[in-house]
């Protein structure tokens, strides 16, 4: 059977079929299909035409639509949760993590829509203004084109959706290619929901015809989460298009000298430089510990990181799983080679079978290794140890990524100090910088990207301020 994609709504299926397969024993988990160019060219005409009927829908017919696809992804979440693992490869207990999240993202879609509103500013603020009030109301953009990473199959896309649905603006969703089952079924549940036709399409497309979605000026915004070439050669392309990037990094942690729980922060960094498989955006890269505590912290987080198992995905047992295929693991462990080779050492790990790299810790990287500067997007990591807060402040921040950071410290005065300092776009205080709360405002700066998601504040981003003023009001 073939798993078809979704054209304003309607499930449709191709004879261009391709395999998905397991990244851990490369089984095949399903057969599906690309869209074909009249299949595009009707999701994005459908999306075009039903702009405004979509952007006039009630308040409440958009929250009623998210809040029955939170509910679906809940009540659906084992069933989801399996399809993530096998087509993605992570661990079952971050597949089930990852589908919760997903039904909490499109919950806040809901709230948000029921919400979401303008402002009126009071213009008698002079003598030529008087009897003036302005109405600033927030309108969509335009219809969206979504484009959507490999790492987070669901919930990455559902902060595609749920916030271009709650205003009122089209989408149109391209999931990555290697794992597209996790969007394709939630097509199946919003097809559930009661929204126009159009307002919604999930293709399954090749990177040349999303690079003719990308400048299709039906689609006058494009929200797009991956690599940094890829993202920034979108923006180049489409100058005059309004365009938010997520673009990743190479998230550094601070460890302050009082910070006393060395077992704690030992367990949170090894945990969350590896979960994934090392494949976030904000998991844990750099590490960087005071001198007086840096041995004691080392030796912790290398126990901590070898009780992060590999193994089959499907078993709960199992911690970190396979990258997305051999060639994302084979790259890692050409870097950690490159940094050994430069002198850095290996305290655990540093090996790799199939698409599995073992969870690593690197000592003495140099800081131009690619290990320490780029990011790996698998399953290691660095320890350096930093004199001072100023040395810590400033090795993180010379870095041409700024996603997140983590402190751990007890010192308020450095809490705020961190976040004032810090070139990224959040700072967690007392944990790693893997900390996400969909609600939250999330994005980073220099390349990072540009724009936040969080579902608030991509229903900002998605839509603009439209003025009205009255006149003739009394105050």
């Amino acid at each position: 059977m073939v798993t078809g994609f979704w054209v304003a709504g309607e499930r449709v299926t191709s004879n261009a079929t391709f395999e998905v397969q397991n990244p851990y024993d490369g089984a095949s988990v399903a057969t599906t299909c690309y869209a074909t160019d009249s299949d595009v060219e009707r999701a994005v005409a459908a999306a075009h035409a039903v702009r405004r009927e979509f952007g006039a829908l009630p308040a409440h017919a958009r929250a009623a639509a998210l809040d029955h696809v939170s509910r679906r992804l809940t009540e659906r979440a084992e069933e989801i949760a399996q399809l993530i693992t096998a087509e993605n490869g992570k661990p079952i207990s971050w597949a089930r993590a990852e589908v919760a999240r997903a039904a909490s993202t499109f919950r806040w879609g809901a709230e948000e829509a029921r919400r979401f509103s303008g402002e009126l500013q009071r213009l008698d603020t002079d003598a030529g203004t008087t009897g003036r009030m302005a109405l600033i109301r927030r309108v969509p953009r335009g219809p969206v084109l979504g484009i959507s990473p490999f790492n987070f199959p669901l919930n990455l896309v559902a902060h595609k959706v749920a916030p271009a649905l709650a205003v009122g603006a089209p989408i149109v969703l391209k999931p990555a290619p290697k794992t597209p089952l996790s969007a394709l079924l939630l097509g199946e549940i919003l097809a559930e929901a009661e929204l126009p036709a159009g307002s919604w399409s999930v293709l399954t497309t090749t990177n040349e015809k999303a690079a003719e979605l990308v400048t299709d000026p039906r689609l006058p915004v494009v929200s797009f989460t991956g690599s940094g070439p890829v993202g920034w050669g979108i923006r180049d392309s489409v100058p005059r298009k309004h365009v938010t990037l997520e673009l990743g990094g190479n998230a550094a942690v601070i460890v302050s000298p009082d910070w006393l729980d060395l077992d704690y922060a030992a367990d949170r960094i090894a945990t969350f430089a590896m979960y994934q498989g090392g494949q976030s955006c904000i998991s844990v890269q750099r590490v960087y510990a005071h001198r007086d505590i840096y041995d004691d912290l080392t030796a912790r987080v290398v126990k901590a990181v070898e009780a992060q198992g590999t193994g089959d995905p499907k078993d709960p047992a199992t911690k970190v799983g396979p990258l997305i295929d051999v060639a994302a693991a084979q790259r890692v462990e050409q870097w950690v080679g490159e940094a050994v080779a430069a002198g850095a050492r290996v305290l655990t790990g540093g090996t790799r079978e199939g698409a599995t790299h073992a969870p690593t810790v690197l000592v003495d990287a140099p800081e131009d290794a690619k290990v320490s500067c780029e990011e790996i997007f698998g399953p290691v990591l660095t320890i350096a140890p930093v004199d001072s807060v100023d040395e810590a402040f400033e090795k993180a921040n010379a870095s041409r990524y700024g996603l997140q950071a983590g402190v751990f410290t007890h010192d308020l005065r450095l809490a705020f100090r961190a976040s004032s300092e810090l070139e990224v776009g959040g700072v967690v205080i007392g944990d790693v910088p893997s900390f996400r709360a969909d609600q939250m405002p999330y994005g980073g700066v220099k390349e990072s990207g540009v724009g936040r998601e969080g579902v608030h504040a991509a229903m900002t981003d998605l839509t603009e301020e439209h003025v009205t003023v009255l006149t003739g009001i009394t105050p």
